[in-house]
């Protein structure tokens, strides 16, 4: 008999909504292991534009997911969830495991399973990528490949073009028809703010993010031979410091620039909890409280459920 899934909390939420800080406050009531499901943590060097967790906080809770792969470098859902797995399965010590993120395709990655990857020619895959690179409309084919598209950066409609032409088949058919299982069951924490407060958060800490040498990360990048185009310099932010660089944004337009593009995604990451997750699995807090008044909840809730699991 397979042993059951462990009960793990995903605290999810739009960017600048406080998910750090809630973790932060959670870990002081229970050893945590933190799982990052955030598709571009995952990029060393990329620290200040994607948020990651200041280093004191990451020597004191083990964390997951964050500095695995070098810019540039692809990296999906489906081996998000692989490797999750093992991590999953070896946490330190008396560690309990906490998933936090803004991705929502990672978060369904862990919690229902995505699909068993097709097998695909590494030659051509590596063929392709350099025939996509850089090239204008790519979102475009992705729509065409596969109508269920529905946009994500160039390294989604990229990933969406390769699984077409080189299976036959469109990517949401992969997803549907080879479906995996989620290897935990979750208990999902949603949290919100009134938008008036959410932007006001997006502008302090994209200042913030400005003052703490965004520019110059994304130019020691460039300098070490990264394409502008290059999966992970596609995230919000960082392509308007591109901008910036070559010239077309002067530094209080791409001020603005940045802040107009992360309200926008924090949009989509919360339409995207709001519809995708079960809504009847999830517990909506409200981030104005207190983080300590969130974590105890989070706590709370959480006890509660390793009860009846336990009672079952």
């Amino acid at each position: 008999m397979a042993a059951p899934k462990p009960k793990v909390p995903v605290i999810v939420g739009p960017t600048a909504v406080g998910k750090t800080a809630v973790v932060e406050e959670l870990s002081q009531l229970a050893p945590l292991a933190v799982v990052s499901a955030d598709s571009r943590q995952i990029y060393r060097r990329l620290d200040i534009g994607t948020a990651k967790p200041e280093r004191r906080l990451r020597e004191s809770v083990p964390h997951f997911g964050i500095d695995l792969v070098e810019p540039g470098e692809r990296y999906s859902a489906g081996r998000f969830a692989r490797e999750a797995a093992a991590w999953l399965s070896s946490l330190p010590g008396s560690s309990k495991p906490v998933v936090v993120g803004g991705t929502g395709l990672y978060v369904r990655a862990l919690t229902e399973g995505l699909f068993r990857e097709p097998e695909m020619d590494p030659e051509r895959r590596r063929r392709l990528a350099e025939w996509t690179r850089g090239m204008k409309g790519l979102a475009r084919w992705a729509s065409r490949l596969d109508p269920r598209y529905t946009g994500g950066g160039r390294q989604r409609a990229a990933r969406v073009v390769e699984v077409a032409l080189l299976t036959g088949r469109p990517l949401s058919w992969w997803q549907q028809a080879a479906r995996a299982e989620g290897i935990m069951q979750p208990l999902y924490f949603r949290l919100t703010l009134p938008r008036v407060v959410l932007h006001r958060r997006i502008a302090e800490r994209v200042d913030a993010m400005l003052d703490a040498g965004w520019v110059e990360e994304v130019e020691a990048l460039l300098r070490r031979g990264l394409s502008p185009d290059a999966p992970g310099l596609d995230a919000v932010g960082y392509r308007e410091i591109i901008r910036y660089l070559q010239g077309s944004l002067d530094r209080q337009a791409l001020r603005d620039a940045i802040v107009t593009a992360t309200r926008r995604y924090a949009k989509r990451q919360e339409t995207w909890f709001r519809h995708q997750l079960p809504a009847a699995e999830v517990i909506t807090l409200d981030a104005t409280a207190p983080s300590r008044e969130l974590a105890e909840r989070i706590m709370e809730e959480w006890n509660k459920a390793i009860a009846r699991c336990g009672s079952e």
